[in-house]
């Protein structure tokens, strides 16, 4: 996989950018010069979480971390052997979990966010800060209340006992460039996230930490995307072939895949469609009313203090758990006789049917909590469905066109809100990652939010990452400004563009 602004011959150096998703990682060498960005995939590995007996008779679901950093480690191998070059690494993961640390070693596997710990947490639920409310949270951080923050996290972790085991938490890209490194930091836009950093501001809120029972040291020092960590310790640098400086990206790979969203102007939005949907404005200074709180925005740091204004929706989660659930009803024998053509697993065909479909389906709320943890998605809808007066789909094919409708339709109303709530007029959404590949997704979107819709690219997260490498590393000029970084995104990546069609236009 790959583009090359100029062709031929590129010119520059490489970087490498260790990406890692909810459910697969990759290892992605970046080539990058004034005029050049290309891709090339030299590893990728599943991220299966894995659910572990505790006390009580209960499972907890746990990140297979020390999976993760051996992949990652045979990754940088093969991306050193790659290239004779390299001149940077980063690292992206998703954001809110976290490590934590007794004297550099590991204490216990990090929790999975999906972990039932914290269901039903927040203010005033069983893991809460009884002492700030949500609207004095929101107030003070910009971050939506939601179950798996970090904040409510170390909270359960508190009232466990273990957090008194700990002399450092570091949140997981912080925990890789520490095994990489030796190195302890804690990158700008990935600790916005936690639900305990002051909004718009590179400090922790002393009261919050003080509710969540988190001393103020067990956190790094913080360093921001574009800063270097460290260098690689001996023996990866052996494998990797030589020593190679870690650089702090944009380790919420939300943040990276920011940057690497080739927006035209403020009248743009952005979609970081996959297992979660994340859906934006790029804005100046956070938006910390009341009313943003009520419609479930949040305010996260984003690559040169920007402010990345978005409402987290579910995203592909709803599609990849029902196939999952479908392909464990054909393994149990009962749909031997299935043809390939509605088969679960043969995701194309699925997709080519629901866009036959011509029955209207059903348009649920893709947000609702019964849809995030894992389990029977097509059962919950169905329930949804029925709890809520619509008919339930009848077939594979009506749940994933109601699976996707809905999705745009939520995309739609999030939109709305986004304009109204920062005053922008929105003409553009600029579609990027996994989600960017299915078709009737993008036509949907289009067509439900009235909008210009620009597709791609689809490793926008893994781009961004590199992109602020090779900024650091001067294979860009280090004056460069995201809008110069996205124009090379857009040299070497076209977007594919869908507009409404004319009759949901006329609609």
């Amino acid at each position: 996989m790959g583009s090359s602004a100029t062709g031929g011959h590129v010119t520059g150096g490489s970087v490498a950018a260790v990406d890692l998703g909810a459910t697969s990682g990759r290892v992605i060498l970046g080539q990058v010069g004034p005029s050049t960005l290309r891709l090339q995939h030299v590893a990728r590995f599943p991220n299966r979480p894995v659910a572990v007996p505790e006390a009580g008779g209960v499972e907890g679901l746990h990140w297979d971390i020390l999976g993760l950093w051996q992949a990652i480690g045979d990754g940088l191998a093969a991306a050193g052997r790659a290239t004779g070059d390299l001149a940077s690494i980063g690292v992206d993961s998703w954001a809110v979990d976290y490590g934590l640390l007794r004297q550099g070693r590991l204490v216990g596997l990090p929790y999975h966010y999906r972990d039932e710990r914290t269901a039903g947490g927040g203010a005033g639920a069983g893991v809460s800060l009884s002492s700030l409310t949500e609207t004095d949270l929101y107030a003070r951080t910009g971050i939506a209340n939601l179950p798996f923050n970090t904040v409510f996290q170390l909270a359960a972790d508190r009232a466990a006992g273990t957090l008194d085991l700990a002399d450092r938490a570091l949140l997981v890209p912080d925990l890789i460039g520490r095994w990489l490194t030796g190195v302890d930091a804690t990158e700008l836009t990935n600790a916005s996230t936690t639900g305990m950093l002051a909004a718009g501001e590179e400090a922790w809120d002393a009261e919050i930490l003080a509710a969540a029972g988190v001393r103020a040291g067990l956190f790094a020092p913080f360093v921001p995307p574009g800063e270097a960590v460290g260098g690689l310790l001996r023996p990866l640098a052996s494998r990797v072939g030589r020593d190679v400086p870690v650089t702090a990206v944009g380790s919420h790979d939300t943040a990276s895949a920011v940057v690497g969203a080739p927006l035209l102007d403020d009248e743009s939005a952005y979609l970081s469609s996959g297992t979660w949907s994340l859906l934006g404005l790029e804005l100046d200074r956070p938006i910390v009313s009341e009313e943003a709180r009520l419609a479930g925005f949040t305010n996260e740091g984003g690559v040169d203090s920007r402010v990345r204004f978005l409402k987290n929706i579910s995203g592909l989660w709803l599609l990849s758990e029902s196939i999952r659930a479908w392909d464990a009803q054909d393994a149990g024998g009962g749909d031997a006789t299935r043809t390939d053509a509605t088969r679960s697993s043969d995701l194309a065909s699925l997709l080519a049917a629901a866009a036959d479909v011509t029955a209207e389906v059903p348009v649920f709320d893709a947000a609702d909590d019964s849809f995030t943890a894992p389990g029977d998605m097509p059962a919950r809808i169905a329930a949804w469905c029925t709890s809520h007066g619509l008919r339930a789909p009848e077939s594979r094919p009506e749940f994933v066109r109601s699976i996707l409708e809905s999705l745009a339709a939520a995309y739609a109303a999030a939109l709305d809100e986004a304009s109204r709530l920062s005053g922008r007029r929105i003409r553009t959404l600029h579609v990027v990652g996994g989600g960017s590949q299915n078709d009737l997704l993008c036509r949907l979107t289009a067509d439900r939010t009235g909008c210009t819709v620009l597709v791609g690219p689809v490793e926008a997260t893994a781009i961004g990452n590199v992109l602020v490498q090779a900024r650091a590393a001067g294979l860009v000029p280090r004056s460069s400004s995201l809008e110069s970084l996205r124009a090379l995104v857009r040299s070497a990546y076209p977007p594919r563009r869908y507009e409404p069609s004319p009759a949901a236009a006329r609609a």
